[in-house]
């Protein structure tokens, strides 16, 4: 990627928004996509004609500095999928929004009013002032009858409640005795059963509660007041409960409960107090000690009002403190119903509801705001409420109590704003009183919040403040008129990150949002599905109610819509790969709604990677959807067949993108079937179902070399699955494989004169003498192709050995240990028979490959191998490798075993003795031996044999046990997730100046360095600057030297890379390159040097590994890891690999003994193409870093070969200047890429141009043992390394210009004979590395300063 790259910005407008926008204003809807940028690089790299080209572009991005046109603009392996070690970590950690969804959500069934007014009778503790209050539920109980107005205040009473909860069961209880209560409260708690029960208490008619906490009722004929402990009423009552008490000194009853033993002395709940305290809410109208106002502005039962009248007492409380001259019995004729939003009563009472519930949020802890204003409908109306009977009550010195205590919000700034909004209302009521059709305008407090919302977006973040406007965000989405910009801003702030989405959450958005489902409204569709993607990357549960309310559909036709951006179409199918992960019901509920047909018509319809690059994006989750939603639901996997998927998901496995090669991996391993609960399939079903998932597992291998380990993990899942279900016939192909040779042998197809079967990476089982045999290698087993397997049966007795129709005199049936394979059962394909003879060769196949799995250079991926092989039967296996000189040893990524014994220094072919079966101890390590190839084909390669962890246990079990349960999980889906996590539309990066001025910086100092090295005239390069004995028993193989600190990277032959800062004389780091047997290097190169390098080791079997912090003290990270070098050449007796990096493309080259040169793209994580070369072997290797076309190889025979990759023959050039093998060779320094400088082991020294076949200038440099050759990128100078303690540097005219020896004097330099040498790209500064495992820097002395 562009360094502009490096810092992801994903800049693409959506114009699809029908003219809303997810950014602030005045940006467009920025959202993940491949770069433009990135695109562009590709496209030109690919086309560009000649270098000339590409210096020009730069030069002129470059203001035309010299030496701009080499540094490159872009850096590779910097995806997020390279940011973990190993192993792929989920996005979000499960559990992290638990808390925004109530587990118990609860309703008020049943409500008892019990009014004590004993109309005409004060009690004798309340001193009346004149006039006082007299209103009862806005009735004047003196205006009829007492008893008909008794009557009548209950009923206006219960009239009121059921405003809030119309649908709970009402009883009511006039003046009544302790008996009347007592039957009230347990009938009402028996036909409540578990509901909420609530006990309205007016106690206006008799005396104050008791300190002891009684409350006051009458006898049967009203002479006495008789007390009644609320202990007594609890009992009765029963929990859940809420109290409503609407009487002077209430406090006392609040006190009363808290101080209860069981409850404790606190007045907040905490997670340690009881159920009992919890489920149990009061309401009071004032404290302990105060008395209710007696005012005549104010009703007498001023609390009730407010909790069930909220609007009126609300506004008749306004009246008198507003400037507006307004009666306020108007107030009554305000036009309207509360539930119609566009009316002003509507209105009136939609922003109520906003600013209450916007203060409780904002000043109550999360989980008390969740548990008053969000589990029940009726409590939360009464808290909303109880809010403005605080503000109201407190301006008449009462102050109301509340259990659970709430902060003051009396004074809380949002008031201010229902003041306005009431003034703007009630200033219109009297002209809307004169005339009716007067057009009523609405409140701007709405817009004006959402102003304010959007204002908290421009500058708000995690770190600071929530916006205080969530809620009324939330109440604006009931609105038509306001819904399309709340949604908008309401995106944005949940792409702010996990926090944001879990706020609004928390705040109630969920049952909303869930609604807007059953609109039809274009203009919404894809900011619904933005944000319910947000929603469900940090929440899997609420996928059930998705599919309950019948949501999903609005997704899938979404998904099948035309017209449709792909980015916002991968959203969609992400909300619908949630919906059906785990989840049997979403999975019906989508098979039944034909997911599966519309994911596949995406992918078909998405263009070839020829014709144009597909949004990847939307591949991936297209992919990764069809995986989910036919995994274990055999109804999916039949519809998938008939669809004919997996040949629709082949196109796929090529795709330039790792994710999307891993997803349609994915998809392709969950299509077989293990553990799917279905009935038993028997006849032609059966044989179709298992040809089938052959024929998965054919495409499965062709991405067995894939370079990214994404892919190959993914790959080792699948064939989990393919071991699993295929398990009878694994064990018996595993058995088979190791059976003698002399009864039955699967011979692999190597072709003739194979002579390395120690060589680890599957694909090179095979040595293909054409391009065809490769392509070919891995075909289908569909439509009658030839299916053209790699492995074939060398068989004697007609049948193959320890299969279901061998004799019984083959070993494998008779040996106790393995058991009788004819009583093998199975729980996943344990009725399975090898049906066709080239079953047997299509499963050994699959064995071999798990074989080469477990042998893979990514940890994580080689773990995943070991345990295909253990669910394939092979329970101890112990991978084995063939060291440099021919021995074997074990390969020790599992717990110790033992190693194979060692072996004279020959590659041959492993060979059992004949009583190996008859073993009593059962080590098949013990009885392997390696002899001399015979004349015939070898058996198999060595290192698949299998070794043994304890005595007395067999390589192979043939017992199928039930291994669905102990099969590899994928992380790749939950990964994929943490896409959706990030920010999409503005994505946020501290470190992006820090990123920019560092690139800025060393692209100043590199000019700086490249002008001098141009410019400079060297005369010596023999200053030793710095000397460090490693102390490697091995000695140095590898030398390389930082561009830009102090520091020298070497690696000795055990693969143990070593940092030392040559200015402070200190290690600054030491790490282990793998920790398998086969150790061996072949280079080290570093990756993206102008931003934070990584360090490319390539060993000498043909691994890549690339690292990350290297420079950090044991925080070094494997970024990635692949085999580069693939397939070998007939007659090869080891490997020793050849690669060269090319940053300006982003291509490794890599050869050895092998028929071409493999061309890896390092930003697709994918070999792009082969070189095809013959002749002999390469024996190094150069790329032009100027030039993005040219590579030359140096050959075994002293030949040297140019390719120019746009040339449809691409080989350009081949001279043979040299008589010996070619140990060196580059281009020449500066941007000439026709000269070339090679050097061979016998010393010569040649001077190439591409334009004559004959060197133009030749030296003799060394006599015989030239070990090593480096020729700077941009200065005129030389260095070549001699086996006989010798360097010397040279001009590119030939002239010698310096000698490096060794002396024996006590300030003399000891070298030590020369294996390595590397040039400072930008001074000229000489790392040498020696076989006396010393390393040495020396500088030019026309240049000393760095």
């Amino acid at each position: 990627m562009a360094l502009v790259d490096t810092v992801p910005c994903r800049q693409r407008s959506m114009d699809s928004m029908a003219g809303g926008h997810l950014g602030p204003p005045g940006h467009p809807l920025l959202a993940s996509t491949l770069p433009q940028e990135l695109i562009d690089d590709l496209s030109r790299r690919n086309k560009v004609e000649d270098a000339n080209h590409l210096a020009e572009e730069k030069e002129s991005l470059c203001g035309g500095e010299p030496g701009a046109s080499f540094l490159p603009s872009t850096s590779y392996l910097c995806d997020l999928r390279h940011g973990a070690d190993g192993a792929i970590v989920p996005a979000a950690e499960s559990g992290f929004v638990s808390r925004w969804r109530m587990k118990d959500r609860m309703k008020t069934g049943w409500v008892a009013l019990c009014m004590c007014l004993n109309i005409g009778v004060d009690p004798p503790d309340v001193i009346k002032i004149s006039p006082c209050a007299r209103l009862e539920c806005w009735i004047d109980p003196f205006s009829s009858a007492s008893v008909k107005a008794l009557e009548a205040i209950g009923k206006n009473l219960l009239t009121q409640y059921e405003r809030w909860q119309p649908r709970a069961r009402y009883k009511v209880c006039l003046d009544p005795t302790v008996e009347d209560i007592r039957k009230l409260c347990v009938g009402c708690r028996k036909s409540a059963k578990s509901e909420r029960v609530l006990f309205h208490y007016n106690g206006h008619g008799v005396p104050r509660p008791t300190a002891n906490g009684e409350i006051w009722v009458f006898n049967k004929t009203f002479t006495q007041y008789i007390p009644l402990s609320v202990y007594e009423l609890e009992s009765w009552l029963g929990n859940p409960s809420i109290y409503v008490l609407d009487c002077s000194a209430a406090g006392m009853i609040v006190k009363a409960f808290c101080e209860r033993p069981e409850w404790g002395l606190g007045e907040t709940p905490s997670s340690s107090l009881t159920s009992a305290t919890k489920d149990c809410i009061l309401l009071a109208a004032c404290g302990a000690n105060e008395t209710l106002p007696q005012g005549m502005e104010l009703p007498a039962d001023v609390f009730t009002s407010c909790l069930t009248t909220p609007i009126k007492i609300a506004l008749r409380w306004f009246c008198p403190r507003s400037l507006l001259s307004l009666d306020p019995e108007l107030i009554d004729k305000i036009p309207g119903r509360q539930n119609d939003r566009k009316t002003p009563l509507g209105e009136l009472n939609w922003i109520f509801t906003a600013i209450t519930d916007t203060i409780a949020w904002n000043v109550l802890p999360r989980e008390l705001f969740q548990r008053l204003f969000r589990q029940d409908l009726l409590v939360a109306s009464l808290f909303r409420n109880f809010l403005l009977a605080e503000r109201i009550m407190r301006a008449v010195n009462c102050c109301p109590q509340s259990y659970p205590r709430l902060p003051p919000t009396h004074q809380h700034p949002m008031w201010h704003a229902w003041d306005m909004a009431a003034e703007i209302c009630l200033s219109q009521l009297p002209a809307l009183l004169e005339d009716p059709t007067i057009e009523f305008h609405p409140s701007p407090f709405f817009t004006e919040q959402l102003t304010a919302f959007e204002v908290w977006l421009e500058h708000g973040s995690e770190r600071k403040k929530p916006p205080e406007q969530l809620p009324i965000v939330l109440q604006v989405l009931l609105s038509q008129s306001h819904r399309f910009r709340a949604l908008v801003l309401l995106g944005r702030f949940l792409d702010m990150g996990a926090w944001a989405v879990d706020l609004a959450l928390s705040v109630g958005i969920f049952p909303y949002v869930l609604k807007l489902l059953q609109t039809t409204a274009n203009d919404l569709r894809q900011i619904l599905v933005f944000i319910w993607t947000k929603i469900l990357a940090l929440d899997k549960s609420c996928q059930v109610d998705l599919v309950k309310d019948g949501g999903h559909s609005y997704f899938i036709h979404f998904l099948e819509s035309p017209g449709i951006h792909a980015e916002q179409r991968a959203m969609a199918a992400f909300v619908l790969t949630v919906v059906v992960d785990g989840y049997q019901h979403g999975q019906q509920a989508c098979i039944q709604a034909g997911l599966i047909n519309i994911c596949l018509s995406h992918i078909q319809a998405a263009p070839n990677a020829s014709d144009g690059l597909p949004e990847p994006l939307l591949l991936q989750w297209l992919c990764l959807c069809l995986g989910k939603v036919w995994d274990g639901a055999a109804e999916g996997i039949c519809i998938a067949l008939h669809e004919d998927a997996p040949a629709i998901l082949e196109k796929i496995l090529k795709e330039p993108h790792p994710e999307v090669r891993a997803a349609a991996v994915f998809a392709l391993g969950t299509m077989v079937k293990v553990g799917v609960d279905e009935p038993s399939i028997e006849g032609a079903d059966s044989d179709v179902q298992e040809v089938a998932e052959q024929r998965i597992a054919a495409l499965l291998l062709t991405v067995l070399s894939d370079g990214s380990p994404l892919v190959r993990a993914e790959l080792a899942i699948a064939m989990a699955r393919i071991a699993c279900s295929h398990n009878r016939m694994f064990r018996q192909a595993a058995a088979a494989y190791l059976k003698l040779p002399s009864q039955s042998a699967v011979v692999p197809n190597y072709g003739t004169g194979y002579r390395n079967p120690g060589y680890p990476y599957a694909s090179q089982l095979i040595y293909a003498g054409s391009q065809q045999d490769l392509d070919q290698g891995l075909q289908t087993l569909d439509g009658g192709a030839t299916y053209h397997s790699f492995m074939r049966i060398v068989r004697s007795s007609g049948s193959l050995s320890g299969s279901p129709g061998s004799s019984g005199n083959s070993p494998l049936s008779d040996n106790a240990v393995l058991g009788d394979s004819s009583s093998i059962a199975s729980n996943n394909g344990g009725n399975r028979q090898w049906k066709r003879p080239e079953e047997s060769s299509f499963y050994v196949q699959c064995i071999m490959a798990a074989y080469a799995l477990a042998r893979d250079p990514f940890p994580r991926v080689a773990s995943l191998g070991r345990k295909v092989l253990r669910i394939g039967g092979v329970e101890s296996a112990q991978v084995v490798v063939p060291s440099r000189a021919g021995g074997v040893v074990g390969y020790p990524r599992n717990p110790p075993v033992v190693a194979l014994p060692p072996t004279p220094p020959m590659a041959g072919v492993l060979h059992r003795s004949t009583s190996w079966v008859a073993s009593s101890s059962g080590n098949l390590a013990s009885t392997w031996r390696i002899t001399t190839p015979p004349p015939s084909p070898p058996t198999r390669p060595a290192f698949l044999a299998a070794g043994m962890m304890n005595s007395g246990v067999s390589a192979v079990n043939l017992e199928a046990a039930s291994t669905a349960t102990s099969l590899p999980e994928s992380t790749f889906y939950k990964w994929s997730c943490g896409h959706f996590s990030r920010p999409l539309l503005e994505p946020s990066h501290d470190d992006e100046e820090e990123i920019l001025a560092r690139r800025e910086m060393r692209e100043k100092e590199a000019l700086k360095g490249i002008d001098r090295c141009q410019h400079s005239s060297v005369s010596k390069v023999v200053d030793q600057i710095g000397s460090w004995d490693t102390q490697s028993e091995v000695g140095t193989k590898a030398v390389l030297l930082h561009p830009f600190k102090p520091l020298v990277c070497s690696v000795d032959d055990n693969e143990i890379i070593r940092i030392w800062d040559y200015d402070a004389g200190e290690v600054v780091n030491t790490f282990e390159n793998h920790n398998t047997p086969d150790k061996g290097i072949s280079k080290l190169c570093l990756l993206n040097e102008l931003d934070d390098s990584f360090l490319l080791v390539a060993s000498s079997d043909g691994s890549i590994r690339v690292w990350k912090d290297y420079t950090q003290k044991d925080k070094q990270r494997l970024v990635t890891a692949w085999q580069s070098v693939q397939r070998h050449r007939p007659g090869a007796r080891g490997l020793s690999s050849v690669v060269d990096w090319q940053q300006m493309t982003g291509y490794l080259y890599s050869s050895g003994q092998i028929s071409c040169i493999m061309a890896w793209d390092l930003d697709r994580e994918q070999l792009a193409y082969r070189i095809p070369c013959s002749d002999s072997y390469a024996s190094a290797m150069a790329a032009c870093q100027t030039h993005h076309a040219h590579v030359i190889t140096g050959c075994g025979d002293g030949s040297v070969k140019v390719y120019d990759v746009r040339s449809p023959e691409m080989l350009v050039c081949a001279m043979k200047p040299h008589g010996t093998k070619v140990v060196g060779l580059d281009f020449q320094p500066g941007a000439d890429f026709t000269k070339l400088i090679s050097a061979s082991q016998a010393g010569d020294l040649k001077m190439l141009d591409l334009r004559n076949s004959a060197p133009y200038l030749e030296v003799d440099a060394h006599k015989g043992h030239l070990t090593s050759l480096a020729v700077h990128r941009y200065a005129p100078v030389i260095a070549t390394g001699s086996g006989k303690q010798l360097i010397k540097t040279f001009s590119t005219s030939g002239e010698q210009l310096s000698v490096v020896r060794p002396h024996n004097s006590f300030l003399g330099q000891r070298i030590g004979p020369v294996t390595s040498l590397h040039f400072h790209s930008y001074n000229v500064f000489l790392a040498a590395g020696a076989s006396y495992s010393m390393v040495s820097i020396y500088a030019g002395e026309s240049i000393q300063g760095r």
